[in-house]
């Protein structure tokens, strides 16, 4: 099996029993903004493109780029679709011409000769786009797990299909959280530290459990070659943003896990392995341009900024003209009042107004009553403001997913009082009426959490009140605090509170306290 990089979470995957492409992405992405580091326009695209099968994890746009696909894939391509709650990313491929789509179901196998393959869907309003998946790829010499982006719960599932010999998977950030907060510098400094953490731990949580002989990191980090933007790459001129490249988690991943065999994954590096053998070669860039690209980092991210500016300005004059604000407030009032009415959970989990200024629309969105309209000077616990041809460009194209367009744009600025509020983001990804449906039912799931799980002294809820997780895998407890490990989030065993973010309590208890009470009771 050869396996070749294409740039951020793509790759190009040649098996005995055909090739697979996989989320190939050139850019720019999210309205200009995202760029895959380093450089993969040197590819043979037309080569890559006349693979057997597509398989577009999800519709994140650093992972889904509709002007790639038109021009170097063929339509009569087999598209390998995740088994989603809805059909946006059908439709989004269908809208492009391709047709011949493969339904995969989760936790089944297709066979195709000596290829195996099995794509593993997450459905969580979490999950990307209300979306993310994995491939496992297995042709009888060698077998691969493609995880990019997503965070599988259910690990013993997902590598019930094979051990892979080869796992990659993301460590970089892909949020806008801290950069676009109104924040003093050393409080963003201090969150971004906590951020990068986060992400390793995460990591590294899934290249233990996984436990594959080798380890490629990849899935970002971008390139943010808008000049407003530039100062946030990598980990940021003033330490204050979130990515970490691939080289510098394959040095956290040599002092965690020693005898791990990690390897460096850009654009160009191919992969020969055939069970626990493997040769990595590196095609597009020499050793010398490799050292240069990651120990002058800055020069080489100002070498792409001065030569890309065109394509930004491209994607900028493509953009909606700009709604005056009585229209803009009119056709939001219209496209959000009906959604946020059958969005119950929504509006009592948000719990109170948001400010959004629009350009020279100043907006609010009342939760609770269900309302778009003008701000009228009331206190509100968040506030977003968003430049006006941003948002007059998703309501031309009906864009159902904010966060897949203006959020991780990182083109806005946000504020908030106290802790992270999932309500809201997830909100703006719901602006349809299937996709708000669906995420209202989920949550309404969410409320089953009757089994629970001895930890330690401590007896807890089994499933993670945040996305289900199964808590006696996923768990760490210091101090009276539970951690689980996928997300990071944390709460407080003895109040049950959730310190991450409000509501979201976790049903605890200690052990000795229950043994106390049962033996009162005997008695």
């Amino acid at each position: 099996m050869r396996i070749t990089g294409l740039g951020h979470a793509g790759m190009f995957i040649e098996t005995a029993g055909g090739s697979i492409l996989c989320d190939p992405v050139i850019g720019p992405s999210f309205f200009g903004s995202w760029f895959p580091f380093p450089d993969n326009r040197g590819l043979d695209w037309e080569r890559f493109g006349a693979a057997d099968f597509l398989y577009v994890s999800h519709r994140h746009r650093d992972h889904f780029d509709p002007a790639l696909l038109e021009r170097y894939v063929r339509k009569d391509i087999a598209v390998l679709l995740p088994d989603y709650p809805t059909d946006d990313l059908e439709s989004d491929l269908r809208s492009l011409g391709y047709e011949n789509i493969v339904y995969t179901h989760a936790g089944e196998t297709l066979e195709y000769g000596p290829l195996k393959l099995m794509v593993t869907p997450l459905r969580a309003p979490s999950d990307g786009p209300i979306g993310d998946s994995s491939l496992s790829v297995d042709d009888g010499t060698a077998s691969i797990l493609n995880q990019n982006d997503s965070h599988p719960l259910d690990l013993e599932k997902l590598l019930s299909f094979s051990k892979p010999d080869a796992y990659f998977t993301q460590v970089s950030g892909a949020i806008w959280w801290p950069m676009v907060y109104d924040l003093p510098l050393d409080a963003k400094q201090n969150f971004a530290r906590l951020k990068r953490d986060a992400q390793n731990k995460r990591a590294m949580y899934y290249i233990e459990k996984v436990d594959a002989e080798h380890v490629f990191p990849m899935a970002g980090p971008p390139m943010f070659l808008r000049e407003e933007l530039f100062r946030y790459n990598g980990l940021g001129q003033e330490d204050d943003s979130i990515f970490t490249d691939q080289r510098q988690f394959l040095e956290h991943l040599a002092q965690e896990r020693p005898e791990q065999k990690g390897h460096l994954f850009l654009p160009g590096t191919q992969v020969d392995v055939h069970g626990g053998d493997i040769e990595v070669v590196q095609t597009l860039f020499d050793d010398a341009e490799i050292e240069r690209i990651f120990t002058d980092k800055w020069s080489y991210l100002a070498e792409q900024r001065d030569g890309r500016q065109e394509e930004i300005r491209a994607e900028e004059d493509s953009r909606a003209a700009i709604l005056p604000p009585e229209q803009m407030l009119a056709e939001l009032k219209a496209w959000w009042e009906p959604l946020l009415r059958r969005g119950r959970i929504f509006r009592t989990g948000v719990g109170g107004p948001v400010r959004m200024t629009i350009g020279e629309l100043d907006l609010c969105i009342d939760f609770p009553k269900a309302k778009v309209r003008e701000y009228a000077g009331e206190e509100t616990a968040y506030w977003f403001t968003i430049p006006a041809d941003l948002v007059s460009t998703n309501i031309r194209d009906h864009e159902i997913d904010w966060s897949n367009s203006i959020f991780l744009s990182m083109q806005f600025q946000a504020g908030r009082i106290g802790k992270f509020n999932e309500f809201i983001y997830t909100f703006f990804k719901c602006l349809s009426r299937d996709r708000i449906e669906y995420v209202e039912n989920w949550y309404a799931e969410q409320s089953d959490v009757s089994e629970d799980v001895e930890l330690g002294e401590w007896v807890v809820q089994r499933r993670c009140p945040h996305l289900r997780a199964d808590l006696s895998k996923t768990a760490k407890i210091e101090g009276g605090v539970l951690t689980c490990s996928l997300h990071d989030w944390k709460w407080d065993l003895a109040s049950g509170r959730c310190l991450t973010t409000q509501g979201h309590p976790i049903r605890a208890h200690q052990f000795e306290d229950a043994l106390h009470r049962e033996a009162g009771a005997a008695v």
